[in-house]
């Protein structure tokens, strides 16, 4: 009986730590915005968008798909919104700068 408590706990313990990766990804916000929200293959079509207003185009096309591919998420708009995105927003340079568009 003791043998079969200790497996049922045991089972348990390891569920629990399974799902742990998969809540500390996290989860688009309702504008489909956020940690893991895009795949790989959305990421030049959303820094096109990130990136068209800007008059430095080529680096922050370079940067912001770096970014895209690292965090899976892209902000809204042309610029700022960067708290949407954590991972994006808290990749710095290293001098301490943003790293990301």
């Amino acid at each position: 009986m003791a043998k079969l408590l200790a497996l049922v706990v045991l089972a348990l313990v390891a569920i629990s730590m399974l799902q742990i990766p998969a809540m500390a990804v996290g989860h688009p916000n309702k504008n489909g915005y956020g940690p893991g929200s895009l795949k790989n293959s959305q990421c030049p079509s959303q820094c096109s968008r990130r990136c068209g207003q800007t008059q430095y185009h080529k680096p922050c096309m370079f940067f912001c798909q770096k970014c895209c591919k690292k965090c899976l998420c892209v902000p809204p708009g042309y610029y700022g919104n960067k708290n949407v995105c954590p991972c994006y927003n808290n990749w710095k340079t290293k001098e301490g700068g943003p790293k990301c568009p």
